[in-house]
């Protein structure tokens, strides 16, 4: 049974960091595009980045510079670093797997995943 668990959200100030990690079980990474989401309260769910099966990686703009997805093939898993935080970056954080069709591309559209986590909060205030 495939299944995603993420961790590793809290609260942090302003300009801080914080690192998520994605755990995945029923699905080798070498297998499909893995997603990064997110959710603010009122809003919808936005991709912000994503990695494909052979580690090539797309991200939004508005993170683009500021965060970085990696793969851990080690522990089949996915990490987020999230530097120079804003408050507009909080919201629930959310990885989804994905088929991939083409392996050296990967969509942030939800609409492209099929396999979500239960997500992790994510809350940068002073």
């Amino acid at each position: 049974q495939l299944q995603l668990v993420e961790s590793g959200g809290g609260l942090v100030p302003p300009g801080g960091s914080l690192r998520l990690s994605c755990v995945i079980s029923g699905l080798q990474l070498d297998d499909g595009n893995i997603g990064w989401f997110r959710q603010a309260p009122g809003k919808e769910r936005e991709g912000i980045s994503c990695i494909t099966k052979l580690g090539g990686k797309v991200y939004e703009t508005i993170v683009k510079g500021r965060f970085v997805a990696s793969r851990d093939p080690d522990n089949n898993s996915v990490t987020l670093q999230m530097n120079r935080l804003t408050p507009d970056d909080t919201g629930v954080y959310y990885c989804a797997a994905g088929p991939s069709p083409y392996p050296s591309l990967c969509s942030l559209s939800r609409y492209e995943y099929n396999n979500w986590g239960q997500g992790t909060q994510v809350t940068v205030s002073s």
